[in-house]
């Protein structure tokens, strides 16, 4: 299985020689075969390349095209090859132009002629397209599973602090009181539309593209949609050219992986801020944390900094694919092997940051004191104030109005906040002020007086945790 060479530098003699050598008298540069190899990224698709195979082979047998005994050489021989994989026994050849031509030299080794049949009615353009449908349909919904992991461990946080006052921003300013558990839940639906996303795409990959060969169809009596059946496919694609140069889904999941790694860079920078010692709103465990080389007093948030940081990867994976294809003809060019690094590296680095970031955030604490100290101050009621004078009778925009000369007047006479103003001073802008008002604009009155679908009062919040825990039950 290793390649030899001769006093030019051109293969030779090779077990696994290039599937396409047949037309070539002389054997391609060894600097050339190692520039064009795409094994050490198409590897993690054997298995799904020998399942494919087992349903084409399975097909072509029961189309009468190849024997009944030559299709159960194949199917002994891939199963063998699957095992041997699974278990270590069998390395994969390097040496080989990609994982396919590994397998079909590999089976032929062990099964001879019948081996060589197997491509029959196939090529690798409608072969490396099912395989890609096939590893996305087996790997996304584990990734789907891992964020319905996180999600249930933002839900649990988020249910122990479902009355822990937190302060909301907008603009990075002081804007109302929430809760902690509020903000959780609003990471969580971030998440759960990016499992649905990636649901979303799956629909669309559920069509198997066998059959198409290498952009016209086959002459040959093939059965595309027993293939798809046995491989548990929704159907098949309906034009053969578009089959083979189709990588849409390549560039949408990447797409899906973009979102969720801009949702966890979005996470991350709240964890950076909050860590900071102005905010100190959270504490990471040491095990989730760093120290310096030089200032020995230094607990850096270095994970949530470097998921952060790993977005522009997976910004990059995008570009990568929507620039390959904008100037592609129909239907196969080569530039398309160029589509499996990108979206497997993506994939790679999401999952990567959804299982460190569970485990982060999982292990923090909350200082809660310092969380409910933010409430105050910085006028994050003058809403509330407002509201106030609404259910007085006072036009909301009229109130507004009210509320912002509070504001003013607070500002003017160095109070931080309205409810350091006097009952007198408050009447003095409008006589619609009771004493209740003090009572009504505390930064928990505030919270608990938000009740409406997805607000954070308390009952509010349970409702979004209990929804969210259902969906993540799911996966």
């Amino acid at each position: 299985m290793t390649n030899k060479n001769n006093s030019h530098g051109t293969i030779t003699d090779n077990n696994h020689a290039a599937l396409w050598h047949g037309r070539f008298v002389e054997g391609p540069d060894a600097a050339a075969v190692e520039f064009e190899t795409s094994i050490h990224v198409d590897e993690r698709m054997a298995l799904d390349d020998i399942h494919g195979s087992k349903a084409h082979a399975a097909m072509l047998a029961k189309q009468g095209i190849i024997s009944k005994e030559e299709n159960e050489q194949i199917q002994h021989g891939l199963s063998s090859i699957e095992n041997d994989l699974t278990s270590g026994a069998l390395e994969i050849d390097y040496s080989a132009e990609d994982i396919h031509s590994f397998i079909e030299a590999t089976l032929t080794d062990r099964v001879g002629d019948a081996g060589r049949k197997l491509h029959t009615g196939r090529s690798r353009n409608d072969q490396v397209a099912l395989d890609e449908r096939l590893y996305l349909r087996r790997v996304i919904p584990e990734l789907q599973k891992t964020i319905a992991s996180l999600i249930k461990t933002l839900a649990s946080v988020a249910e122990k602090h479902k009355t822990s006052l937190l302060t909301g921003y907008t603009h990075m300013q002081h804007a109302q009181p929430g809760t902690l558990a509020q903000h959780l839940c609003a990471w969580s639906f971030m998440l759960k539309r990016d499992v649905e996303r990636l649901s979303d795409s799956l629909s669309r990959v559920s069509l198997s593209p066998l059959g198409s060969s290498a952009l016209m169809g086959s002459g040959l009596p093939l059965n595309r949609e027993e293939v798809a059946k046995t491989l548990g496919f929704d159907g098949v694609t309906e034009n053969s050219v578009d089959s083979v140069s189709d990588r849409d889904y390549c560039i949408e999941f990447t797409s899906d992986f973009a979102i969720l790694q801009s949702h966890l860079s979005r996470m991350c920078e709240e964890i950076v801020l909050w860590s900071t010692t102005e905010f100190g709103f959270i504490e990471l465990s040491e095990k989730w944390s760093t120290g310096s080389s030089i200032m020995p007093q230094k607990k850096n948030p270095d994970f949530a900094e470097l998921i952060r940081g790993r977005t522009g990867k997976v910004y990059g994976d995008l570009i990568n694919l929507l620039v390959m294809m904008k100037g592609l003809p129909l239907a196969y060019d080569r530039d398309l092997q160029e589509d499996k690094a990108p979206l497997f590296e993506a994939l790679d680095t999401v999952q990567a940051n959804l299982v460190v970031f569970d485990a982060m955030i999982g292990s923090a604490t909350w200082n809660l004191p310092k969380m409910e100290a933010s409430c105050f101050g910085g006028f994050a009621n003058a809403t509330d104030v407002a509201d106030y004078l609404v259910r007085k009778g006072l036009p909301f925009r009229t109130a507004h109005g009210v509320s912002a000369q509070c504001v003013r007047r607070a500002i003017d006479t160095g109070k931080s906040a309205i409810e350091e103003l006097s009952i007198e001073e408050l009447k003095a802008i409008s006589p619609l002020f009771e004493e209740d008002i003090f009572a009504k604009i505390t930064p928990r009155a505030c919270m608990e007086a938000r009740k409406t679908t997805g607000g954070p009062n308390p009952e509010c919040v349970q409702a979004q945790i209990d929804a969210l825990k259902q969906f993540a039950s799911q996966f």
